[in-house]
């Protein structure tokens, strides 16, 4: 039985599994364009024209992505 199933799984040590990691920009892009989007879509719902709303949402998305870049990285304990 030495070789059995029951008597290796008891020795495999426990893994801990977490996300990976993703680069602070990556992520501040995420939320430009979906904010950035979802702002669009509010303007236009809203009754403003669609050029207006783009500027407008392109504007803030980069606003969104130059604050969450900058200042959205947790600090290490």
């Amino acid at each position: 039985m030495r070789g059995s199933l029951a008597g290796r799984l008891d020795r495999i040590a426990a893994v801990h599994f977490h996300a990976p990691s993703i680069d602070q920009g990556v992520i501040a892009f995420i939320w430009a364009i979906a904010l950035g989007t979802y702002l669009y879509f509010f303007l236009v719902a809203t009754g403003s024209s669609g050029a207006f709303a783009f500027v407008i949402s392109a504007v803030s998305a980069f606003g969104i992505w130059l604050f969450v870049r900058t200042r959205g990285e947790d600090a290490p304990a």
